[in-house]
């Protein structure tokens, strides 16, 4: 198993470089530029529009600009016009020593930003996959055990319709009644904050906090309970029909054990592989969350890079997010062989 984990994350270097190469060039491709908002600003002259692009190098040949972005412009301090002049980007490392750049719309760097953001992300969506994982397994086993029963026949059809609510539209409702038309009978204000993750002035209270939890994860519990729930009642059905699992029953082993030692174990091989596509929004976030409750994550942090082009950010953002699922594959593979006894790596 440490030789396969090593070899996985040895293979990782070569494909996060190829990832780095084409999000590097869809990034700098797409129509607009870090200086398309300041186009219509009066006090943008066409002279201030080249001196910023020299600035931030932009006005480079694309292979450049990215070998600068990744070792850094202390590795190649070339003259690259053919006029005698060393091109100078400034101090930079590059992404390769931990260096991810300048912010093209505060100009500080990267790295920090986005580890600042980091801890609230993992915060909201941790906490909303450790709740949905509670309630969708077992509603998911117990479904499957008593399939065709009330109870099943009730959860299939939430599950549907958790499946079909848009995210967003589940958000505004939620804010609509719980923030909007609802008010605390004690207070006579708002029954449950539209925003933001504290009060604002307020000191610390664990019970200020969970307020302001409820309504965003509520809104990523709906659908994440709903695909996980049914997609683990299928796998039970498939697997308490196996013939292993009748002979454990006919030893005479107690049914509770027999379901969660020996059935689950085995169905909960499919759930782990849709558990590791929706792992990295706990470090990526969710954009419709976040950006919907004014929530200071990396999914915010995303969508306002993108939106003004600010091309170091959105790069180091997008990196990370590949990162992580290549992580999240690998863990995919170790859960399997823990789960699966005949799943073998060496």
């Amino acid at each position: 198993m440490g030789q396969y984990i090593v070899r996985r994350l040895l293979q990782a270097i070569p494909m996060l470089l190829l990832v780095s190469i084409l999000l590097f060039a869809l990034v700098n491709v797409a129509p607009g530029g870090p200086l398309s908002q300041f186009s219509r600003s009066r006090r943008m002259t066409a002279e201030r529009a080249e001196s910023l692009k020299r600035q931030f190098g932009l006005d480079k040949p694309l292979t450049v600009q990215y070998i600068v972005w990744l070792a850094g412009n202390d590795w190649m301090a070339i003259d690259t016009d053919g006029n005698g002049i060393t091109d100078s980007y400034g101090t930079r490392k590059g992404v390769l020593r931990g260096d991810f750049g300048f912010s093209y719309q505060n100009r500080e760097p990267v790295l920090p930003q986005i580890m600042d953001r980091l801890p609230n992300t993992v915060y909201l969506m941790g906490l909303t996959l450790i709740v949905v994982a509670i309630i969708a397994i077992p509603i998911g086993i117990i479904s499957a055990v008593k399939q065709y029963s009330a109870f099943d026949i009730t959860v299939t059809t939430l599950s549907f319709m958790g499946q079909a609510i848009p995210e967003f539209w589940l958000g505004l409702i939620l804010i609509l009644i719980f923030y909007v038309g609802l008010d605390n009978p004690v207070t006579g204000k708002s029954l449950l904050p539209g925003g933001g993750m504290y009060t604002i002035g307020a000191e610390f209270s664990l019970i200020d906090r969970i307020r302001h939890l409820i309504l965003p994860v509520s809104m990523g519990v709906v659908g994440w309970v709903a695909w996980w729930s049914r997609f683990l009642r299928s796998s039970m059905l498939e697997v308490i029909n196996q013939d292993y699992i009748r002979t454990a029953r006919a030893k005479g082993q107690n049914e509770r054990k027999v379901l969660y030692r020996h059935a689950l174990k085995n169905a909960l091989i499919p759930l782990v592989t849709m558990i590791m596509i929706d792992f990295p929004y706990v470090f990526t976030g969710a954009i419709v969350v976040e950006q919907l409750f004014s929530w200071p994550g990396m999914g915010r942090m995303y969508y306002d890079a993108a939106t003004s082009r600010d091309y170091p950010m959105l790069m180091g953002v997008l990196i990370l997010g590949s990162m992580v699922i290549i992580l999240s594959n690998l863990m995919a593979d170790i859960i399997y062989a823990y789960l699966d006894p005949r799943v073998r790596y060496d």
